[in-house]
């Protein structure tokens, strides 16, 4: 099944699964743990990190899959990538840290 954006043209659906494989690890890894440090229960911090997976993933779909422009994608500079991809990683690295700490407390 090929995905097409909302001008009809076929999308590379690696980004899109990716965003949300690591959007279900994350919230299914942390979301509980997190949730029940704070002191709600496994039912409902379970119920919290499927509505915020679910979420995280629509909103994916909307970003990479709806809106995307593959024709925009070629004109940008591999730096300009390689740098977003940089601070990406970054954000990602930061946030893992501070989903972290209520553990290590």
């Amino acid at each position: 099944m090929q995905l097409r954006n909302d001008q009809g043209t076929a999308v590379d659906p690696v980004p899109f699964l990716v965003v949300g494989a690591s959007a279900f690890l994350v919230c299914f890894s942390f979301g509980p743990i997190y949730l029940g440090a704070l002191g709600v229960p496994l039912r409902e911090s379970l119920v919290v990190s499927g509505v915020v997976c679910v979420g995280t993933t629509a909103l994916a779909y909307h970003r990479l899959v709806r809106r995307a422009r593959p024709e925009i994608r070629s004109e940008l500079p591999p730096e300009a990538r390689l740098k977003q991809l940089f601070y990406v990683t970054l954000l990602l690295t930061l946030v893992t840290i501070l989903l972290a700490v209520p553990l290590l407390l």
